[in-house]
C-alpha cells in the first residue's frame, strides 16, 4: 500500500513537472554558412516553427509572436503536423494570423506531416485552404522560386516520408540550377536524397523524443535516423546540414520530460555559388 502511494505521487509529481516543461519554450538560434565564404552577400532570417500538434500546444499565438516579435523576418517555414482532429482547425487560425502579422519579405511555405494525413479528405482539403487563405503556400512534392539579390532560392517542399507522399524527384522538378533550401516533415527522408543536392533542409517529427528519459526508447521504430542518434538539432549528412527541430506542441500527453518546445530563427547564409541541382 505505501510503495503504490509513493509510486502514485512520484508519477503525479512527474506528470506535473512535464506539462510545466510544456509552456516553457525556447528561441534557438542557428547559423548557416554555404560553402564558399568569399561569394557571401546575403544571410536569409527563416523563422522554422514544426509539429503545433494543436490537440496539445501549451503556447499561445501572443507568447509566440512576443518571443520573435523583434527579428526582421524575410521566410517563414512551417513543416507539418498541425493537428489530427478536424474541430482543432479553427484553432490554428489565430496562429497564422499572428505569424503573418511578422511580414516575411519573401513569403511564408508550409509543408504537411503524419497527424495531418490522418484526416479525412475533405477535412485535409480544409486545413490546405486555410493555411492558403491566410497567406502560407502549401508545398506537396512541389517547389517555388525567389529571387534574393540576383541569385536564385529554390524552396522545396518534400511532403511527408513516413506515409509515403513523399516523391523527391517530383519535389525537384524544374530545377537546374541555384540554392535550395528543403522543407519536409519527417528528416528521414534525407537518407534517399543521394542523387539531389540541398543546402539545408528544415524537418522536425521527433519532439526531441518528448520523454527523453533516460533515453526516448519510443522512437526506435521511427527510422534509420533515429539508429544513428539523429533526432534533434543540426546534423550533416553527406556534408550537407539539416536540422530536426523539437517542435512546438506534443502528441499523446501534454508533457514533456527531458526535451523542450522550441522555435528556431536560421540565419542561413546565401553566396553566389552555381551548383547543379541534380547530382545524377
Amino acid at each position: 500500500m505505501y510503495i503504490g502511494l509513493v509510486i502514485c505521487i512520484l508519477f503525479s509529481y512527474l506528470f506535473f513537472k512535464g506539462h510545466q516543461n510544456t509552456q516553457k519554450f525556447v528561441v534557438n538560434e542557428i547559423t548557416i554558412d554555404t560553402d564558399d565564404r568569399d561569394n557571401k552577400e546575403k544571410v536569409l532570417q527563416i523563422l522554422h516553427i514544426s509539429d503545433m500538434h494543436l490537440e496539445n500546444i501549451s503556447v499561445t499565438p501572443d507568447r509566440l509572436i512576443e518571443s520573435i516579435g523583434s527579428y526582421n523576418i524575410d521566410i517563414i517555414a512551417l513543416t507539418g503536423d498541425f493537428l489530427d482532429r478536424k474541430r482543432s482547425i479553427p484553432k490554428l487560425i489565430p496562429y497564422l494570423k499572428a505569424l503573418r502579422n511578422l511580414q516575411p519579405v519573401y513569403g511564408s511555405f508550409a509543408v504537411f506531416g503524419n497527424h495531418d494525413y490522418v484526416l479525412k479528405e475533405k477535412n485535409f482539403v480544409k486545413l490546405k485552404k486555410v493555411l492558403n487563405e491566410y497567406g502560407f503556400q502549401t508545398l506537396q512534392n512541389e517547389n517555388r522560386q525567389i529571387e534574393l539579390d540576383g541569385k536564385k532560392i529554390n524552396i522545396i517542399g518534400i511532403d511527408n516520408y513516413s506515409t509515403k507522399h513523399s516523391d523527391v524527384k517530383k519535389a525537384f522538378t524544374g530545377i537546374n540550377q541555384g540554392t535550395n533550401l528543403v522543407l519536409t516533415h519527417d528528416p528521414n527522408v534525407v537518407i534517399t536524397i543521394n542523387n539531389y543536392r540541398f543546402d539545408y533542409l528544415l524537418s522536425g517529427h521527433f519532439h526531441g523524443g518528448q520523454i527523453h528519459w533516460p533515453k526516448p526508447y519510443h522512437l526506435k521504430k521511427m527510422g534509420q535516423l533515429v539508429k544513428m542518434n539523429m533526432i534533434k538539432g543540426l546534423h550533416k549528412i553527406n556534408g550537407r546540414p539539416f536540422y530536426i527541430s523539437e517542435g512546438l506542441g506534443q502528441t499523446g500527453f501534454n508533457i514533456r520530460i527531458g526535451s523542450r518546445p522550441e522555435i528556431t530563427i536560421h540565419h542561413f547564409a546565401v553566396n553566389g555559388k552555381v551548383e547543379k541541382a541534380i547530382l545524377k
